[in-house]
Formats: structure tokens, sequence, C-alpha cells
């Protein structure tokens, strides 16, 4: 691919002939970067091109956040809303661009991250769920500074998300997760929760089973039987 609105690496679908490419862009937890994630290239279905994104705002030596935050001693998180708004738009500017030079139509973009990349995966998916299939969500919570701009419930009939969080995780709490399954949940959606005994990290058993849910996802509906 060319150039696009922000840094990236990737790895190149190959897949079985006569099957379409998808395009799987993950976004890095803060303080992290493009490599992080893209260590998970191998295990993603090879029909899939990967797209590994840098956060926009620098932090340090190779550290990088998509919005900054500031956290109460009561656990209350606060935003930086314009750094929030400005990723938001880059992260929808470079799916769309990646997906136009790789030819895949939005019905074959996941989009997926852990902690504040699945922040903005989720964030997404509910304000803008006609760019994209699906979206995977490790370890994050809702906005709710971006309530307002939720795109209404019909506009997620066919749309799908995976959802998973650590019992124990120390970072983001466990409820945080719970609302995002009931807010997802009262949509017209396909939504998969999984909750693991871990702590603010991918599990192994968790990772096995979101890549088996990516898999699922570019299976072509199985037409139901004459008799039935």
């Amino acid at each position: 691919m060319t150039t696009l609105p922000l840094t990236y690496l990737e790895r190149p679908a190959q897949p079985a002939a006569g099957r379409p490419a998808w395009l799987l862009v993950l976004m890095h937890g803060v303080g992290s970067n493009e490599q992080d994630l893209f260590a998970l290239a191998g295990y993603v279905p090879p029909q899939f091109h990967v797209i590994s994104l840098r956060a926009p705002f620098a932090m340090g030596m190779g550290a990088y956040a998509w919005f900054q935050f500031t956290v109460d001693a009561d656990g209350t998180r606060h935003i930086n809303v314009p750094q929030e708004q400005q990723a938001r738009t880059l992260v929808q500017q470079t799916i769309e661009q990646a997906a136009q030079q790789l030819d895949i139509p939005p019905e074959r973009v996941v989009l997926g991250g852990f902690s504040q990349g699945g922040i903005m995966s989720l964030s997404q998916l509910l304000t803008q769920p006609q760019t994209l299939r699906a979206a995977l969500i490790w370890h994050s919570r809702l906005l709710p500074e971006i309530a307002s701009l939720h795109a209404p419930a019909a506009a997620f009939a066919g749309k799908s998300a995976w959802v998973s969080h650590g019992t124990y995780d120390n970072v983001i709490p466990l409820t945080s997760a719970h609302a995002i399954r009931d807010r997802l949940g009262a949509l017209p959606m396909q939504l998969t929760y999984h909750e693991y005994p871990g702590a603010h990290e991918i599990r192994p058993e968790e990772l096995k089973a979101s890549m088996q849910w990516l898999q699922d996802l570019t299976e072509p509906a199985q037409a139901p039987d004459a008799d039935q």
C-alpha cells in the first residue's frame, strides 16, 4: 500500500483460491506502539490483510497514545476530548483508505484493539458501523463522551463483535466489560462475550478463541436444509 494517515506495519493476506481477502486493522494500548499487536499477526487467519497502527500522540520513546487521560482517586476517568476526536477521525480515514487501496469492501473489514486500542475499535463500531463488518475488543471500555454520536440501532444489523476481559483486570475493571456487553447486547448484532481468569493481558486461550471467531466470520453463510 501507499502511505496512510497513521504509521503502520502490515502483513499481506494469503486467501485460499476462490476466497476473498479480508482486512484486520489492529490498535495497541496506551504507552505501546504498532509493534505490539503486530506480534499477533502470525496467529491471524491467512485470508486477513493485517495492518497494525501506531497511535498519533507520542508519550515517550516508542510509547504512543490514542488520547491522554487522567484518573481520579475514585477511579473516574477524564479523557482529552480533542485528542480522542482527532484520533477517531484518523482511524476512520486510515481504515477507509486502506480498504480502498486493497479493494476490500466494508463488509470484509474488522477493526480490533487492546485496552485503549479496543476503545477506539468499539467507538468506530458504535459511531460509524457502515465502515466495517465487525469489531474485536480486548479489555476495554465504553467512552461516555461519545454516547451522543452512536448510530441508530438499525445500523447494526448484520454486524458482529467480540468482547473479552480479564476477571481480575487491575487496569480496566471487569464492570467496564459488563457495560460494553449490555450496550452491544441491546443492538441487533451478533455479540460474542467471554471472561478469562487473568489480568490486563490477552491470555493464550483468549487469543486462540478470538482468532477462531475471526475465522468463523469469513465462512460463507450456510443455506438452510431444504426439509426445514
